[in-house]
């Protein structure tokens, strides 16, 4: 008979030696998880900043894969209407010849020259001295223009196709910059996030410290301190711009003081660093170049700071990749980074670079 017996419970002394372990395990779990000691004020500031210039860098090889883009867009479809058009008149030039073979087979007999029309190479035939002897002045000229349009169709063929390609490397380029910024921004923020709002604003300044990013941030218009600050005017002393499309372009991204920043963006309600300075040339009748390193080579450069005229575009880091107005009196009028509104700021903000006088 089957013996069935209650198992037998742990002693007092072994359970209080699991809960004790238990509870150790416990406790040293928790000191590891507050060992991680949070980042201090000055090192988030650190790596925040690195971060925004590295979105920055970013953000206009961004711009540059989307000129490119647009470019070839037009490229494509161009080459694809004149393919369409180039077949249209082929197939014309074909019907033209055909309407002869017909009439002849109606007649009786097709003259072999006229055969060519089964081939699609009538280039070959040409190449048969005898045959052009068959064939009327008319029918020869056409085929000739028959043979001409296939090779240009082909070429124009071969070159849509390698465009094609480069539209879909620089398609995915596009995407990957766009990831890319989107996560230094988003890792920025990340880390803006564990300090109080007192210390995010004394970390990046009152227009960051509300913490919207990107078109985020471009929906609310950016934070009142910001418009504020970017508003009051500082002394830009009395140098006067050296052309009218200088003083005009320095206009028009003055009015613009207060507008978000916006990665990607070439206004009127949002700008990036380059997107400003090319809408406001734009305004003074003046086409820039979309980015900022292309900007560098858009005019007269000036390494002189001295020699700077308000309306001069400004240049900034060694990879060239921000650009902002001289204002005067060591003052750049920009669109900063992320988070930030179009404002004045003392040039010794940022490692200038030259600067470029618009002819």
């Amino acid at each position: 008979m089957a013996s069935h017996r209650r198992p037998k419970q742990p002693g007092r002394a072994r359970v209080t030696v699991l809960t004790a372990t238990a509870a150790a395990a416990v406790a040293l779990s928790a000191q590891g998880a507050s060992a991680d000691p949070q980042p201090s004020k000055s090192e988030v500031k650190t790596k925040v900043d690195k971060l925004y210039e590295e979105a920055e860098q970013a953000t206009e090889k961004y711009n540059g894969a989307k000129e490119k883009q647009e470019k070839l867009d037009k490229s494509v479809g161009d080459l694809q209407d004149k393919v369409a058009r180039g077949q249209e008149e082929l197939n014309k030039l074909r019907n033209s010849l055909g309407s002869v073979a017909t009439a002849q087979y109606r007649s009786g007999a097709i003259d072999p020259s006229l055969q060519l029309l089964l081939s699609s190479d009538p280039e070959t035939y040409l190449a048969k001295a005898s045959t052009l002897d068959q064939l009327s002045a008319k029918q020869a000229d056409t085929l000739k223009q028959i043979a001409e349009k296939q090779r240009t169709l082909k070429q124009q063929r071969q070159e849509a196709t390698g465009k094609l390609k480069d539209l879909a490397e620089t398609r995915k380029a596009l995407g990957e910059k766009k990831d890319e910024v989107q996560g230094k921004l988003a890792e920025a923020q990340k880390l803006l996030n564990t300090l109080s709002a007192k210390e995010r604003a004394e970390v990046v300044g009152a227009d960051q410290a509300g913490g919207a990013e990107g078109k985020e941030g471009a929906k609310s218009g950016g934070s009142r301190a910001d418009r504020s600050a970017g508003s009051s005017r500082p002394d830009l002393g009395k140098d006067l711009p050296t052309s009218g499309r200088a003083a005009g372009a320095l206009s028009a991204a003055q009015s613009k003081i207060g507008t978000p920043y916006v990665w990607g963006a070439t206004g009127p309600s949002s700008f990036d660093c380059s997107g400003l300075t090319s809408w406001a040339y734009a305004q003074a009748g003046v086409t820039l170049p979309r980015i900022s390193q292309d900007q560098a080579n858009a005019g007269t450069r000036i390494y002189d700071q001295s020699q700077l005229k308000p309306g001069d575009l400004v240049i900034f880091y060694g990879d060239l990749h921000h650009v902002g107005l001289y204002a005067g009196n060591g003052q750049t009028l920009h669109a900063p980074r992320s988070g930030t509104n179009v404002r004045y700021e003392p040039m010794s903000n940022m490692p200038f670079q030259f600067g470029v006088r618009i002819g």
